[in-house]
Parts: structure tokens; sequence; C-alpha cells
């Protein structure tokens, strides 16, 4: 409905235009439409899945184990040997990790060794004829391509640095939860110039295969 009040003038005649028509309210759906982006664009944002991510070096724990062979290996001990994780990181997007441990802290558990024997042990890891840790205090993984090797389950390609030399090693590694992750790796150690250690004239000795088993949590 439309409304024209004129007044006249001498000159001119002015024109009072006055509408009724109303400007039509948004719908209710685009109302909730336009709260639901506006609470989006202003709410914290959630942290993402992958990037880079710190290892929660209290929380992750490694565990090597050394067996022994030979004739009479039945008189030997295997060995359980903590290795305390110094630093790390994990990489969401290209599922690749980076380890470090400090081998000076490497220590040896074997619960069923006397005090004596398990101190012997440790004093004959530590030093120069095996990891001699006073010039290769630092081991190392630093992955190079993660290779998918089922559900939650990678296969990690990478270099191991170990008594001053660096070769590729593989390990493998599977994926608990956004933020534990569990995996083994099988070293040799004759591939890093370490001799295994022998007694009783070579009837008694350790595998130079060792089995690392770790379990890593990442910080949120």
């Amino acid at each position: 409905m439309h409304f024209d009040f004129s007044v006249p003038s001498q000159s001119s005649v002015t024109t009072l235009s006055v509408s009724t028509s109303r400007t039509p309210y948004p719908s209710r759906a685009v109302r909730i439409v336009a709260l639901v982006v506006c609470a989006l664009t202003t709410a914290p944002a959630l942290p993402a899945v992958g990037g880079v991510r710190a290892v929660d070096v209290e929380q992750s724990k490694m565990t090597v184990h050394v067996s022994k062979h030979g004739m009479f290996g039945f008189l030997g001990d295997d060995h359980d040997i903590e290795a305390p994780i110094s630093s790390g990181s994990y990489d969401g997007d290209s599922h690749t990790v980076d380890i470090a441990v400090d081998a000076a802290k490497l220590r040896v558990l074997d619960p069923k060794l006397s005090p004596q024997k398990r101190n012997d042990v440790q004093n004959n890891m530590v030093g120069p004829e095996v990891l001699d840790v006073a010039r290769y205090p630092t081991i190392r993984f630093t992955s190079k391509q993660a290779v998918v090797a089922g559900a939650s389950r990678f296969k990690i390609e990478g270099e191991l640095t170990l008594h001053g030399q660096t070769h590729p090693i593989t390990l493998q590694l599977a994926k608990i939860d956004e933020k534990q992750f569990s995996g083994s790796a099988t070293i040799r150690q004759t591939a890093f110039g370490i001799t295994p250690i022998r007694a009783a004239g070579g009837t008694i000795s350790v595998e130079d295969a060792v089995n690392v088993d770790f379990e890593i949590v990442l910080i949120p």
C-alpha cells in the first residue's frame, strides 16, 4: 500500500512518500546458520592431529634385550637393559620419528643377578669394550621415511648412530592412539663395530642381534 501526500506551493510541489511495505526478516533457518558460523569462527581451535610433537621422556620407555648363546649358553645370563630416552619428536604428517638416548644412562636390570654381578655387567656394557660411552655419549635414531604396513602400523626406515657409526635400520611402529605408540627393532652389534662379549673360551657369549622394544608417549 502506498500513500502520496502533496503540499502545493507557489513555485513547486513537495511530495512526501510513505511506504508501508515491510523488509522481510531472515528465516529461522538462516538465523541458525549464522549463529553456528559465528560460534565456529570465535571458538578456540582444536589441536591438529598432524604436525611435530615432542616425546614425553618421563612417560616413554625403551628396553634392550640381549640373549646368550653358545655350547654352554645355559650357564650364562640373558640381559634386560633400560635405555631412557633423553629427547625425541614425532611428525604426525609424515609418521617419522627422531629419538636420542644418553648412552651413559643405560642401566642393566637383571633382577636375578646378584648386585655384584649386575654391577660387573653394567661396567662392562658402558666400558670401552662395548658402548664406550666416554667416546660415544649419544645414541640416536633419525627416520627417513615411513611405509604403511597395515591399519595403524608403519615400517619406519632410518639411520641409527651407535658406537660412533651410523647405519640404516628399520623400526616396526604401531599407533595405539593419538599420543601413544609402541614398536620394536633388531640391531646387530657387529654392524656398529661392537664385538659381542664372549666367556669361557667362546663357549658362552651373547647374541650378535639384540632386540629393542619401546613405548612412545607424546606430549599433548
